[in-house]
């Protein structure tokens, strides 16, 4: 009874379309966005439907999916409210770990792929079990981009995936992403200044210029993957992030 599962998908985020790949949906998963680089044979050969938050409506009804995979933060309300008009949508909300859990299974449940997603959540859970955490946490910034710098407050994945790395978010008490100015990082005082990969691309020359306004911070560059993506990703985390 497999066409009893949806055929015809379109996955309007990243992290999620990497994990319908791991799930084995294959040609059933027919249009993503560009900026889902992960698996690059996706990426070079699905139909592009725009960006996370700039859709191209017409594109994906002309698809004619019978699921459309959103996300509440990376995508656009409105627009994900003129799908849900044609076409049926699920539209995750992933702030922790045990979140992440959930949406997999809930994913593979919807896929007919539950089996393979149980492996990857089982996979997943252990992977965490499994990382060395230090019984005091240090005091870390993670910042995602510049020109105002703004920074992962407390109601964001990225904040768990700091506790779980073993670092303590110094603006923990802030919501979604606030901007911050050069004084608010001072008054901080971060141990640990993470400066991510995504969404804007922080370079070694951006290190030089938060030295100079927290001069006892490290400074790091990291891979904003692996703190943000919250599909089977999470298999690799640590192995590039702690």
């Amino acid at each position: 009874m497999a066409d009893k599962y949806p055929q015809r998908i379109v996955s309007l985020v990243p992290s999620q379309t990497e994990l319908l790949y791991d799930l084995g949906l294959g040609d059933r998963v027919v249009g993503i966005t560009k900026f889902c680089v992960h698996p690059f044979e996706w990426h070079s050969s699905k139909v592009k439907v725009g960006g996370t938050r700039t859709l191209q409506i017409s594109r994906i009804l002309s698809l004619e999916p019978d699921l459309i995979i959103a996300n509440k933060e990376e995508n656009d309300r409105d627009q994900v409210e003129k799908l849900e008009k044609h076409c049926t949508v699920l539209t995750t909300d992933v702030k922790t770990l045990q979140e992440a859990l959930a949406m997999i299974k809930e994913i593979g449940k919807i896929t007919g792929t539950s089996k393979k997603a149980s492996e990857i959540t089982q996979g997943i859970s252990e992977h965490f079990k499994a990382l060395k955490q230090d019984k005091q946490l240090k005091k870390a910034a993670y910042l995602i981009w510049r020109k105002p710098y703004m920074v992962a407050g407390g109601d964001t994945f990225v904040n768990d995936m700091l506790l779980h790395a073993g670092y303590s978010n110094v603006f923990a008490g802030q919501k979604r992403y606030p901007t911050v100015t050069n004084q608010d990082l001072v008054d901080a005082n971060p141990d640990l200044i993470l400066l991510s990969s995504e969404p804007f691309p922080f370079k070694d020359k951006h290190v030089d210029e938060l030295i100079e306004i927290c001069p006892n911070a490290n400074i790091e560059l990291v891979d904003g993957e692996m703190y943000s993506w919250y599909g089977s990703r999470l298999l690799k985390f640590g192995t590039t992030t702690i």
